[in-house]
């Protein structure tokens, strides 16, 4: 049984933040890329970056989620094994095109409609943290563009911490930071193997986020709350 909530964790990616449009981003940076060097082809820069990262993201999420390599970093690598991959040698064009990219992330990365919906019922009545894993440089760029910074008591990004969810020692130090005890406490997100499991771990109620009804597949604790939009989540802590 959950209990009385006097504080409200939320994860970032997928849960509050929207990045369906990301292939917008890209393609617009390969677009410039082919613009100021006609010899690269865009379709085949688009093509190049998209089956890069399946690979290269296993070399370097760890470091990525626990503040060892920063966003940027990864990007630009990224980039020149793009451009390398297209014939072409140039350092200081990939690190032009991640810059480019992240100026078209800032431009199309969206909130889902019901965030709003949520911040508007709970202003003034639960103090609200922010959990997320991922690079330092990463997260703070998304939660700027969207002007959400300001919106949380407390922010814990994994990458300035040094440790990342499930650690159930992930919401200790943020509900310590927000003054809010773990039996008093909810946490929400996407993400049944870091959300759940963690909030779980530390003794605190578990919302899992399943926006798309997808089938839970069993492995690790079950949610004490299941719910397909946050638009749902005012009546769930009012209830």
């Amino acid at each position: 049984m959950s209990r009385p909530i006097q504080g409200l964790l939320l994860d970032l990616d997928d849960t509050i933040v929207d990045w369906a449009d990301s292939g917008t981003a890209l393609l617009l940076t390969c677009r410039d890329i082919a613009a100021i060097r006609p010899d690269l082809d865009h379709e085949r820069l688009l093509d190049a970056n998209t089956s890069l990262w399946p690979e290269y993201w296993r070399t370097v999420e760890d470091a990525w989620t626990l503040g060892r390599l920063p966003g940027r970093s990864v990007s630009i690598e990224a980039w020149r094994r793009t451009l390398q991959s297209c014939g072409c040698d140039d350092q200081a064009l990939a690190v032009w095109s991640q810059e480019r990219h992240w100026a078209h992330r800032a431009e199309t990365v969206r909130v889902f409609d019901d965030v709003r919906v949520l911040l508007q019922a709970l202003a003034g009545r639960v103090p609200l943290g922010l959990v997320t894993n991922g690079a330092a440089d990463t997260q703070r760029h998304a939660l700027q563009s969207l002007g959400l910074e300001g919106l949380f008591a407390t922010v814990f990004i994994s990458g300035e911490r040094g440790i990342a969810k499930p650690a159930p020692e992930v919401f200790a130090i943020t509900l310590e930071e927000l003054g809010v005890a773990f039996d008093n406490a909810w946490h929400v997100g996407d993400s049944v193997r870091t959300d759940v499991a963690g909030a779980k771990a530390a003794g605190i109620t578990a919302v899992w986020l399943n926006r798309l009804g997808r089938p839970r597949d069993h492995v690790g604790p079950a949610p004490d709350h299941e719910i397909r939009s946050l638009a749902e989540l005012p009546g769930l802590l009012s209830g």
